[in-house]
Protein backbone atom coordinates (compact mmCIF):
# COMPACT_ATOMS: atom_id res chain seq x y z
CA UNK A 1 0.00 0.00 0.00
CA UNK A 2 1.42 3.36 -0.88
CA UNK A 3 1.14 6.45 1.44
CA UNK A 4 0.28 9.54 0.28
CA UNK A 5 1.13 12.76 2.04
CA UNK A 6 -1.76 15.33 2.79
CA UNK A 7 0.77 17.77 1.45
CA UNK A 8 1.66 15.93 -1.65
CA UNK A 9 -2.37 16.03 -2.27
CA UNK A 10 -2.77 19.50 -1.41
CA UNK A 11 -0.13 21.23 -3.91
CA UNK A 12 -1.29 18.94 -6.58
CA UNK A 13 -4.83 20.08 -6.57
CA UNK A 14 -3.68 23.98 -7.53
CA UNK A 15 -1.98 23.17 -10.86
CA UNK A 16 -4.78 21.02 -11.59
CA UNK A 17 -7.38 23.62 -11.24
CA UNK A 18 -5.06 25.91 -13.51
CA UNK A 19 -4.89 23.77 -16.04
CA UNK A 20 -8.80 22.88 -16.34
CA UNK A 21 -10.23 23.65 -19.21
CA UNK A 22 -13.54 24.79 -19.42
CA UNK A 23 -14.08 24.43 -23.49
CA UNK A 24 -17.17 22.43 -24.40
CA UNK A 25 -16.89 20.23 -27.88
CA UNK A 26 -20.14 19.59 -29.61
CA UNK A 27 -19.90 16.48 -31.67
CA UNK A 28 -22.87 16.25 -34.05
CA UNK A 29 -23.77 12.58 -34.43
CA UNK A 30 -26.69 10.43 -36.78
CA UNK A 31 -27.86 6.99 -37.71
CA UNK A 32 -28.11 5.60 -40.88
CA UNK A 33 -31.37 4.69 -41.77
CA UNK A 34 -30.09 2.70 -45.55
CA UNK A 35 -27.31 1.51 -46.83
CA UNK A 36 -26.75 0.04 -50.72
CA UNK A 37 -23.99 0.41 -53.28
CA UNK A 38 -21.88 2.35 -51.25
CA UNK A 39 -24.31 5.16 -50.53
CA UNK A 40 -25.82 5.69 -47.28
CA UNK A 41 -29.23 7.71 -45.93
CA UNK A 42 -28.13 9.02 -42.64
CA UNK A 43 -31.08 10.95 -40.16
CA UNK A 44 -28.60 13.64 -38.69
CA UNK A 45 -26.30 14.79 -38.06
CA UNK A 46 -27.48 18.32 -37.46
CA UNK A 47 -25.46 21.06 -39.91
CA UNK A 48 -23.99 18.75 -41.61
CA UNK A 49 -22.99 20.82 -45.04
CA UNK A 50 -22.71 19.39 -48.50
CA UNK A 51 -19.01 18.25 -49.33
CA UNK A 52 -18.35 17.38 -45.26
CA UNK A 53 -16.83 14.36 -44.19
CA UNK A 54 -18.84 11.99 -41.87
CA UNK A 55 -16.97 9.92 -40.36
CA UNK A 56 -19.26 5.98 -39.38
CA UNK A 57 -18.57 3.78 -36.28
CA UNK A 58 -16.12 1.41 -38.20
CA UNK A 59 -13.83 4.44 -38.97
CA UNK A 60 -15.35 4.34 -42.68
CA UNK A 61 -15.36 7.43 -44.30
CA UNK A 62 -17.94 9.22 -46.85
CA UNK A 63 -18.50 12.69 -48.24
CA UNK A 64 -22.25 14.23 -47.52
CA UNK A 65 -23.48 15.10 -51.07
CA UNK A 66 -27.34 15.40 -50.44
CA UNK A 67 -28.67 17.57 -47.81
CA UNK A 68 -32.42 17.04 -47.31
CA UNK A 69 -34.69 18.43 -44.41
CA UNK A 70 -34.87 15.36 -42.59
CA UNK A 71 -31.86 12.97 -43.95
CA UNK A 72 -28.03 13.81 -45.36
CA UNK A 73 -27.15 11.10 -48.08
CA UNK A 74 -23.54 10.57 -47.98
CA UNK A 75 -21.29 8.47 -50.38
CA UNK A 76 -18.82 6.18 -49.06
CA UNK A 77 -14.68 6.80 -50.00
CA UNK A 78 -14.40 2.95 -49.44
CA UNK A 79 -16.86 -0.15 -50.30
CA UNK A 80 -18.95 0.57 -47.06
CA UNK A 81 -19.94 -3.30 -46.81
CA UNK A 82 -19.26 -2.47 -43.07
CA UNK A 83 -21.08 0.33 -42.50
CA UNK A 84 -25.26 -1.44 -41.13
CA UNK A 85 -28.62 0.38 -40.97
CA UNK A 86 -28.94 1.93 -37.12
CA UNK A 87 -24.93 2.43 -37.33
CA UNK A 88 -23.79 5.87 -35.95
CA UNK A 89 -22.01 8.54 -37.73
CA UNK A 90 -20.81 11.56 -36.97
CA UNK A 91 -19.95 15.26 -39.06
CA UNK A 92 -15.94 15.68 -38.79
CA UNK A 93 -16.42 19.54 -39.55
CA UNK A 94 -13.71 19.05 -42.59
CA UNK A 95 -13.77 19.47 -45.78
CA UNK A 96 -11.83 16.51 -47.96
CA UNK A 97 -7.97 17.34 -47.18
CA UNK A 98 -4.61 15.39 -47.98
CA UNK A 99 -1.28 15.20 -46.76
CA UNK A 100 1.45 17.11 -49.19
CA UNK A 101 5.19 17.63 -49.47
CA UNK A 102 7.79 17.23 -51.75
CA UNK A 103 8.06 13.35 -50.96
CA UNK A 104 5.35 12.44 -53.42
CA UNK A 105 7.77 13.59 -56.51
CA UNK A 106 8.66 10.17 -57.84
CA UNK A 107 5.51 8.38 -55.80
CA UNK A 108 2.25 6.96 -57.30
CA UNK A 109 -0.51 7.51 -54.74
CA UNK A 110 -4.53 7.21 -54.70
CA UNK A 111 -7.23 9.90 -53.94
CA UNK A 112 -6.78 10.20 -50.66
CA UNK A 113 -2.86 10.41 -51.42
CA UNK A 114 -1.68 7.32 -50.06
CA UNK A 115 0.52 5.63 -51.64
CA UNK A 116 0.09 2.78 -53.94
CA UNK A 117 3.55 1.96 -55.44
CA UNK A 118 4.30 -0.49 -53.23
CA UNK A 119 7.54 1.60 -51.42
CA UNK A 120 6.20 2.51 -48.11
CA UNK A 121 4.92 5.49 -46.27
CA UNK A 122 5.28 9.20 -47.66
CA UNK A 123 6.01 11.75 -45.17
CA UNK A 124 3.75 15.13 -45.36
CA UNK A 125 4.61 18.49 -43.78
CA UNK A 126 1.12 19.85 -44.32
CA UNK A 127 -2.37 19.42 -45.13
CA UNK A 128 -3.83 20.64 -47.99
CA UNK A 129 -7.85 20.95 -48.69
CA UNK A 130 -8.62 18.99 -52.45
CA UNK A 131 -10.98 21.80 -53.06
CA UNK A 132 -9.24 25.21 -52.64
CA UNK A 133 -10.39 28.93 -54.07
CA UNK A 134 -8.94 29.34 -57.47
CA UNK A 135 -5.99 32.32 -57.72
CA UNK A 136 -7.48 35.40 -57.97
CA UNK A 137 -6.92 38.21 -60.93
CA UNK A 138 -4.92 40.35 -58.95
CA UNK A 139 -2.66 37.04 -57.96
CA UNK A 140 -2.12 36.28 -61.35
CA UNK A 141 -0.43 37.74 -64.50
CA UNK A 142 -1.15 36.81 -68.09
CA UNK A 143 0.91 33.52 -69.89
CA UNK A 144 4.14 34.31 -71.33
CA UNK A 145 6.27 31.72 -71.10
CA UNK A 146 6.21 28.51 -73.49
CA UNK A 147 5.35 24.93 -71.85
CA UNK A 148 7.47 22.77 -74.30
CA UNK A 149 5.40 19.22 -75.54
CA UNK A 150 8.56 18.34 -78.23
CA UNK A 151 6.00 17.75 -80.27
CA UNK A 152 6.51 19.45 -83.92
CA UNK A 153 3.06 19.24 -84.47
CA UNK A 154 1.69 21.08 -81.52
CA UNK A 155 4.76 23.87 -80.28
CA UNK A 156 4.91 25.90 -83.42
CA UNK A 157 1.11 25.52 -84.14
CA UNK A 158 -0.20 25.45 -81.19
CA UNK A 159 1.36 26.57 -78.65
CA UNK A 160 0.70 25.82 -74.44
CA UNK A 161 1.98 28.33 -72.33
CA UNK A 162 2.93 27.84 -68.39
CA UNK A 163 -0.27 28.69 -66.66
CA UNK A 164 -2.60 28.07 -69.66
CA UNK A 165 -5.11 25.07 -69.77
CA UNK A 166 -5.28 23.24 -72.90
CA UNK A 167 -7.42 19.95 -73.63
CA UNK A 168 -6.20 17.32 -75.85
CA UNK A 169 -9.50 15.64 -77.41
CA UNK A 170 -10.01 13.39 -80.04
CA UNK A 171 -11.71 9.49 -80.31
CA UNK A 172 -10.20 6.59 -78.77
CA UNK A 173 -7.23 4.98 -79.70
CA UNK A 174 -6.13 8.44 -81.67
CA UNK A 175 -3.12 9.10 -79.25
CA UNK A 176 -4.06 11.22 -76.63
CA UNK A 177 -2.35 9.80 -73.77
CA UNK A 178 0.69 9.54 -75.68
CA UNK A 179 0.86 13.26 -76.40
CA UNK A 180 0.92 13.19 -72.42
CA UNK A 181 3.59 10.88 -72.01
CA UNK A 182 5.93 13.05 -74.92
CA UNK A 183 5.33 15.71 -73.11
CA UNK A 184 6.48 14.94 -69.68
CA UNK A 185 9.80 13.78 -70.32
CA UNK A 186 10.44 16.97 -72.42
CA UNK A 187 10.71 19.29 -68.60
CA UNK A 188 13.45 17.74 -67.78
CA UNK A 189 15.52 20.41 -66.90
CA UNK A 190 13.41 22.99 -67.65
CA UNK A 191 12.36 23.22 -63.36
CA UNK A 192 8.63 21.73 -64.01
CA UNK A 193 6.79 19.16 -61.61
CA UNK A 194 4.50 17.11 -63.88
CA UNK A 195 1.12 15.24 -61.95
CA UNK A 196 -0.48 12.90 -64.17
CA UNK A 197 -3.87 11.79 -62.74
CA UNK A 198 -5.09 8.18 -63.95
CA UNK A 199 -9.25 8.40 -64.00
CA UNK A 200 -11.34 5.17 -64.11
CA UNK A 201 -8.69 3.95 -66.92
CA UNK A 202 -7.60 0.15 -66.67
CA UNK A 203 -4.46 -0.65 -64.31
CA UNK A 204 -2.20 -2.04 -67.53
CA UNK A 205 -2.01 1.02 -69.31
CA UNK A 206 -1.24 3.01 -65.98
CA UNK A 207 1.32 0.60 -64.70
CA UNK A 208 3.08 1.23 -68.46
CA UNK A 209 2.71 4.97 -68.45
CA UNK A 210 4.32 4.72 -65.00
CA UNK A 211 7.29 2.55 -66.42
CA UNK A 212 7.39 4.32 -69.14
CA UNK A 213 8.24 7.62 -67.10
CA UNK A 214 10.68 5.93 -64.48
CA UNK A 215 12.60 4.30 -67.64
CA UNK A 216 12.65 7.95 -69.57
CA UNK A 217 13.79 9.61 -66.10
CA UNK A 218 10.71 11.22 -65.56
CA UNK A 219 9.33 9.70 -62.17
CA UNK A 220 11.99 11.76 -60.27
CA UNK A 221 10.13 15.03 -61.07
CA UNK A 222 6.76 13.39 -61.45
CA UNK A 223 3.49 12.53 -58.95
CA UNK A 224 0.99 9.77 -60.60
CA UNK A 225 -2.17 9.84 -58.92
CA UNK A 226 -3.95 6.64 -60.01
CA UNK A 227 -7.77 5.69 -59.54
CA UNK A 228 -8.54 2.98 -62.21
CA UNK A 229 -11.63 1.57 -62.91
CA UNK A 230 -11.87 -0.92 -60.20
CA UNK A 231 -12.11 1.58 -57.07
CA UNK A 232 -15.14 2.91 -55.89
CA UNK A 233 -16.77 5.68 -58.19
CA UNK A 234 -15.97 8.08 -55.25
CA UNK A 235 -12.19 7.88 -55.07
CA UNK A 236 -12.64 8.29 -59.12
CA UNK A 237 -14.22 11.77 -58.61
CA UNK A 238 -12.39 13.20 -56.45
CA UNK A 239 -9.05 12.45 -58.20
CA UNK A 240 -8.27 15.06 -60.49
CA UNK A 241 -8.89 17.63 -57.10
CA UNK A 242 -6.26 15.50 -55.40
CA UNK A 243 -3.66 15.78 -58.66
CA UNK A 244 -4.60 19.55 -58.11
CA UNK A 245 -4.01 19.87 -54.63
CA UNK A 246 -0.78 18.61 -55.20
CA UNK A 247 0.30 20.57 -58.48
CA UNK A 248 -0.78 24.17 -56.39
CA UNK A 249 1.65 22.82 -53.54
CA UNK A 250 4.33 23.14 -55.86
CA UNK A 251 2.98 26.19 -57.80
CA UNK A 252 2.83 28.52 -54.46
CA UNK A 253 6.12 27.21 -53.96
CA UNK A 254 7.68 28.90 -56.86
CA UNK A 255 7.28 25.97 -58.92
CA UNK A 256 6.13 25.27 -62.53
CA UNK A 257 3.93 22.41 -62.59
CA UNK A 258 1.83 20.52 -65.48
CA UNK A 259 -0.99 18.42 -64.48
CA UNK A 260 -2.67 15.91 -66.89
CA UNK A 261 -5.97 14.70 -66.31
CA UNK A 262 -6.89 11.61 -68.27
CA UNK A 263 -9.66 11.42 -68.74
CA UNK A 264 -12.34 14.13 -67.17
CA UNK A 265 -15.15 11.69 -69.15
CA UNK A 266 -14.17 9.07 -66.58
CA UNK A 267 -14.48 11.56 -64.01
CA UNK A 268 -17.94 12.29 -65.35
CA UNK A 269 -19.09 8.87 -65.33
CA UNK A 270 -18.09 8.43 -61.81
CA UNK A 271 -19.82 11.45 -60.30
CA UNK A 272 -23.49 10.41 -62.71
CA UNK A 273 -23.23 7.26 -60.62
CA UNK A 274 -22.58 8.73 -57.33
CA UNK A 275 -25.69 11.47 -58.20
CA UNK A 276 -28.12 8.43 -59.67
CA UNK A 277 -27.79 6.17 -56.26
CA UNK A 278 -28.94 8.86 -54.20
CA UNK A 279 -32.10 9.56 -56.76
CA UNK A 280 -30.92 13.01 -58.14
CA UNK A 281 -33.12 13.80 -60.98
CA UNK A 282 -31.04 13.22 -63.83
CA UNK A 283 -30.97 15.69 -67.12
CA UNK A 284 -28.98 15.48 -70.67
CA UNK A 285 -27.54 12.23 -71.10
CA UNK A 286 -28.66 10.93 -67.54
CA UNK A 287 -25.89 13.39 -66.14
CA UNK A 288 -27.33 15.35 -63.14
CA UNK A 289 -28.02 18.98 -63.87
CA UNK A 290 -25.00 19.97 -61.46
CA UNK A 291 -22.28 18.59 -63.58
CA UNK A 292 -21.51 21.49 -65.60
CA UNK A 293 -19.62 22.55 -62.38
CA UNK A 294 -17.55 19.31 -61.92
CA UNK A 295 -15.03 20.01 -64.81
CA UNK A 296 -14.50 23.97 -64.43
CA UNK A 297 -13.28 23.36 -60.49
CA UNK A 298 -9.80 21.78 -61.43
CA UNK A 299 -8.65 23.64 -64.29
CA UNK A 300 -9.75 26.91 -63.22
CA UNK A 301 -6.81 26.84 -60.25
CA UNK A 302 -4.35 26.50 -63.15
CA UNK A 303 -2.75 29.95 -63.61
CA UNK A 304 0.37 31.49 -64.35
CA UNK A 305 1.11 33.69 -60.32
CA UNK A 306 1.99 37.27 -60.15
CA UNK A 307 5.44 38.30 -58.41
CA UNK A 308 3.93 38.61 -55.11
CA UNK A 309 2.66 34.91 -54.67
CA UNK A 310 6.13 33.94 -56.54
CA UNK A 311 5.73 33.57 -59.89
CA UNK A 312 5.12 30.40 -59.88
CA UNK A 313 2.63 28.21 -62.36
CA UNK A 314 0.04 25.70 -63.18
CA UNK A 315 -0.43 24.12 -66.60
CA UNK A 316 -3.61 21.70 -66.90
CA UNK A 317 -4.55 19.55 -70.06
CA UNK A 318 -7.19 17.29 -69.57
CA UNK A 319 -7.67 14.73 -72.18
CA UNK A 320 -11.54 14.14 -73.47
CA UNK A 321 -12.45 11.10 -75.66
CA UNK A 322 -15.10 11.94 -77.95
CA UNK A 323 -17.54 9.41 -79.89
CA UNK A 324 -17.09 9.35 -84.02
CA UNK A 325 -15.44 12.36 -83.88
CA UNK A 326 -18.24 14.48 -81.87
CA UNK A 327 -16.88 17.45 -80.04
CA UNK A 328 -20.12 19.17 -79.26
CA UNK A 329 -21.20 16.46 -77.32
CA UNK A 330 -22.26 17.09 -73.62
CA UNK A 331 -18.70 16.86 -71.71
CA UNK A 332 -16.42 17.85 -74.51
CA UNK A 333 -18.13 21.14 -74.53
CA UNK A 334 -18.24 21.50 -70.60
CA UNK A 335 -14.54 21.22 -70.71
CA UNK A 336 -13.72 22.76 -74.37
CA UNK A 337 -15.68 25.85 -72.42
CA UNK A 338 -13.13 25.92 -69.56
CA UNK A 339 -9.90 25.81 -71.30
CA UNK A 340 -7.84 28.40 -73.57
CA UNK A 341 -7.68 25.80 -76.94
CA UNK A 342 -7.44 22.68 -77.94
CA UNK A 343 -5.25 20.09 -79.57
CA UNK A 344 -7.68 18.19 -82.02
CA UNK A 345 -6.73 14.62 -82.40
CA UNK A 346 -8.14 13.11 -85.96
CA UNK A 347 -9.06 9.34 -86.02
CA UNK A 348 -8.76 9.68 -89.83
CA UNK A 349 -4.96 10.62 -89.59
CA UNK A 350 -4.49 8.34 -87.05
CA UNK A 351 -6.19 5.38 -89.36
CA UNK A 352 -3.50 6.90 -92.58
CA UNK A 353 -0.55 6.81 -90.13
CA UNK A 354 -0.24 10.20 -88.82
CA UNK A 355 1.24 10.41 -85.54
CA UNK A 356 0.76 12.36 -83.74
CA UNK A 357 -2.98 12.92 -85.14
CA UNK A 358 -2.98 16.45 -85.05
CA UNK A 359 -5.60 18.38 -86.99
CA UNK A 360 -4.32 21.54 -87.52
CA UNK A 361 -7.53 22.94 -89.02
CA UNK A 362 -9.85 22.21 -85.60
CA UNK A 363 -7.27 22.34 -82.89
CA UNK A 364 -6.54 26.68 -81.03
CA UNK A 365 -4.61 27.80 -78.69
CA UNK A 366 -6.21 30.95 -77.57
CA UNK A 367 -2.63 32.39 -75.79
CA UNK A 368 -1.06 31.28 -79.30
CA UNK A 369 2.46 33.34 -79.76
CA UNK A 370 2.35 34.99 -76.08
CA UNK A 371 3.44 31.32 -75.09
CA UNK A 372 6.24 31.25 -77.90
CA UNK A 373 10.01 31.99 -77.99
CA UNK A 374 10.93 34.75 -81.06
CA UNK A 375 12.25 32.29 -83.50
CA UNK A 376 9.28 29.92 -83.11
CA UNK A 377 6.92 33.24 -83.96
CA UNK A 378 9.04 33.61 -87.30
CA UNK A 379 7.73 30.36 -89.14
CA UNK A 380 5.25 29.22 -87.49
CA UNK A 381 2.24 31.60 -88.92
CA UNK A 382 2.62 30.13 -92.77
CA UNK A 383 3.03 26.51 -92.02
CA UNK A 384 -0.53 26.69 -90.00
CA UNK A 385 -2.63 28.49 -92.74
CA UNK A 386 -1.11 25.72 -95.45
CA UNK A 387 -1.93 23.17 -93.29
CA UNK A 388 -5.74 23.99 -92.51
CA UNK A 389 -6.01 24.87 -96.24
CA UNK A 390 -4.84 21.48 -97.56
CA UNK A 391 -7.83 19.90 -96.40
CA UNK A 392 -10.16 20.91 -98.67
CA UNK A 393 -8.04 20.26 -101.25
CA UNK A 394 -7.48 16.82 -100.30
CA UNK A 395 -10.71 16.07 -100.12
CA UNK A 396 -11.50 16.93 -103.57
CA UNK A 397 -8.58 15.60 -105.19
CA UNK A 398 -10.27 11.62 -104.20
CA UNK A 399 -13.40 12.90 -107.14
CA UNK A 400 -11.49 15.23 -109.21
CA UNK A 401 -9.50 13.14 -111.78
CA UNK A 402 -7.67 16.13 -113.28
CA UNK A 403 -7.48 19.18 -110.97
CA UNK A 404 -5.80 22.57 -111.65
CA UNK A 405 -1.83 23.11 -111.09
CA UNK A 406 -2.97 25.78 -108.30
CA UNK A 407 -4.43 22.63 -106.67
CA UNK A 408 -2.45 20.13 -107.68
CA UNK A 409 0.62 22.39 -105.91
CA UNK A 410 -1.26 23.05 -102.80
CA UNK A 411 -2.04 19.53 -102.39
CA UNK A 412 1.66 18.46 -103.22
CA UNK A 413 2.73 21.42 -100.26
CA UNK A 414 0.18 19.75 -97.56
CA UNK A 415 1.41 16.41 -98.35
CA UNK A 416 4.99 17.44 -97.76
CA UNK A 417 4.15 19.48 -94.28
CA UNK A 418 2.21 16.63 -93.09
CA UNK A 419 4.79 14.23 -93.47
CA UNK A 420 7.54 16.52 -91.93
CA UNK A 421 5.40 17.23 -89.13
CA UNK A 422 5.10 13.28 -88.55
CA UNK A 423 7.07 11.68 -85.40
CA UNK A 424 7.76 8.77 -84.08
CA UNK A 425 6.88 7.94 -80.10
CA UNK A 426 8.69 8.78 -77.63
CA UNK A 427 10.99 11.83 -79.83
CA UNK A 428 10.51 14.94 -78.18
CA UNK A 429 12.18 17.44 -80.48
CA UNK A 430 14.03 20.35 -79.17
CA UNK A 431 13.09 24.06 -80.06
CA UNK A 432 15.58 24.88 -82.45
CA UNK A 433 15.30 21.47 -84.13
CA UNK A 434 11.30 21.96 -84.85
CA UNK A 435 12.06 25.43 -86.39
CA UNK A 436 14.37 24.14 -88.68
CA UNK A 437 11.91 21.46 -90.03
CA UNK A 438 8.95 24.53 -89.78
CA UNK A 439 10.82 26.61 -91.72
CA UNK A 440 12.11 24.16 -94.15
CA UNK A 441 8.33 22.92 -95.03
CA UNK A 442 6.76 26.59 -95.00
CA UNK A 443 9.54 27.87 -96.87
CA UNK A 444 9.40 25.44 -99.63
CA UNK A 445 13.30 24.29 -98.78
CA UNK A 446 11.82 20.46 -98.92
CA UNK A 447 9.58 21.04 -102.51
CA UNK A 448 12.46 19.89 -104.15
CA UNK A 449 12.15 16.74 -102.73
CA UNK A 450 9.44 13.73 -104.32
CA UNK A 451 6.85 12.77 -101.93
CA UNK A 452 8.23 9.56 -101.63
CA UNK A 453 11.36 11.24 -100.75
CA UNK A 454 9.74 13.37 -98.07
CA UNK A 455 7.85 10.34 -96.27
CA UNK A 456 11.20 9.55 -94.94
CA UNK A 457 13.21 12.10 -94.62
CA UNK A 458 12.05 14.29 -91.67
CA UNK A 459 14.03 12.11 -88.56
CA UNK A 460 16.85 11.42 -91.50
CA UNK A 461 17.15 15.17 -92.33
CA UNK A 462 16.85 16.27 -88.46
CA UNK A 463 19.77 13.63 -88.07
CA UNK A 464 21.80 15.18 -90.49
CA UNK A 465 21.51 18.98 -89.19
CA UNK A 466 22.61 18.27 -85.71
CA UNK A 467 25.79 15.81 -87.24
CA UNK A 468 26.88 18.04 -90.07
CA UNK A 469 25.57 21.63 -89.28
CA UNK A 470 26.10 22.02 -85.24
CA UNK A 471 26.21 26.04 -85.85
CA UNK A 472 22.30 25.84 -87.20
CA UNK A 473 21.78 25.38 -83.11
CA UNK A 474 24.64 27.16 -81.58
CA UNK A 475 23.23 30.59 -83.55
CA UNK A 476 19.42 29.70 -82.63
CA UNK A 477 19.63 28.12 -79.21
CA UNK A 478 21.31 31.40 -77.62
CA UNK A 479 19.29 34.36 -79.25
CA UNK A 480 15.75 32.38 -79.89
CA UNK A 481 16.11 34.10 -82.67
CA UNK A 482 16.01 32.51 -86.87
CA UNK A 483 18.58 34.78 -88.06
CA UNK A 484 19.30 34.85 -92.36
CA UNK A 485 22.54 33.51 -91.20
CA UNK A 486 20.51 30.27 -89.85
CA UNK A 487 18.09 30.05 -93.00
CA UNK A 488 21.38 30.33 -95.03
CA UNK A 489 22.17 27.37 -93.17
CA UNK A 490 19.37 25.14 -93.10
CA UNK A 491 18.96 25.67 -97.03
CA UNK A 492 22.47 23.87 -97.73
CA UNK A 493 22.13 21.49 -95.02
CA UNK A 494 18.12 20.26 -96.85
CA UNK A 495 19.87 20.68 -99.78
CA UNK A 496 23.41 18.17 -99.70
CA UNK A 497 20.56 15.93 -97.85
CA UNK A 498 18.31 15.92 -100.72
CA UNK A 499 21.24 15.49 -103.56
CA UNK A 500 23.04 12.24 -101.19
CA UNK A 501 19.44 10.69 -100.32
CA UNK A 502 18.41 10.88 -104.20
CA UNK A 503 22.26 9.19 -105.23
CA UNK A 504 21.22 6.45 -102.84
CA UNK A 505 18.30 5.71 -104.35
CA UNK A 506 20.10 5.57 -107.73
CA UNK A 507 22.35 3.20 -106.45
CA UNK A 508 20.12 0.92 -104.98
CA UNK A 509 16.05 1.96 -104.85
CA UNK A 510 16.16 -0.80 -102.35
CA UNK A 511 17.89 1.60 -99.38
CA UNK A 512 21.15 -0.22 -99.26
CA UNK A 513 24.37 1.06 -101.56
Amino acid sequence: MVNIRPDETSSIIPGQTEQYDQEVGVLSTGTVLQVGDGIARIHGPDGVTAGELVESGDGTVGIALNSEPDNAGAVSMGDGSTIQEGSSVKATGKIAQIPVSDAYLGRVANALAQPTDGKGRIAASEPRLTESPAPGIISRRSVHEPMQTGLIATDPMIPTGRGQRELIIGDRQTGKTAVAIDTTPNQRGQNVICVYVAIGQKASPVAQVVSTFEERGAMEYTVAVAETANPPATSQYLAPYTGAALAEYFMYRKRHTLIIYDDPSKQAQAYRQMSLLPRRPPGREAHPGDVPHLHPRPPERAAKLSSQPGEGSTTASPTVETQAGDVSAYIPTNVTSITDGQIFLSADLSNAGVRPATNVGISASRVGPAAQIKATKQVAGKSKSELAQFAEPEASAQFASDPDKATRNQSARGQRSRELLKQSQPAPLPVEEQVATTHAGASGFSDVSEIGQVQGSPAQSREYLVTNKPELAEIARPTNTFTERAETILKEAIKEHTESFSLKQKTDPSGSI
